[in-house]
């Protein structure tokens, strides 16, 4: 598993990538260690899910625990 700074870099990358393609560019590279995956507007929500999964990553290594259902009681 990734230390912590390498997560970090690779959101970051990730989320610069989800950016141009928000703002209409073709295709997007991301890396992966020594391996690059092409991206397009069609692959969308697999760039959003392996967004939100070097977030939730990160947060377990910053020990806040990651996304957790809320339970609201009335």
């Amino acid at each position: 598993m990734a230390d912590l700074a390498t997560l970090k870099s690779r959101l970051a990358e990730a989320e610069e990538a989800l950016h141009l393609l928000m703002l209409g560019q073709q295709e997007v590279s991301v890396g992966y260690g020594d391996k690059q995956v092409a991206y397009s507007r069609a692959d969308l929500p697999r760039l959003e899910a392996y967004v939100r999964n070097l977030e939730d990553q990160i947060a377990r290594r910053e020990g806040t625990g990651g996304r957790r259902p809320i339970l609201v009681e009335f």
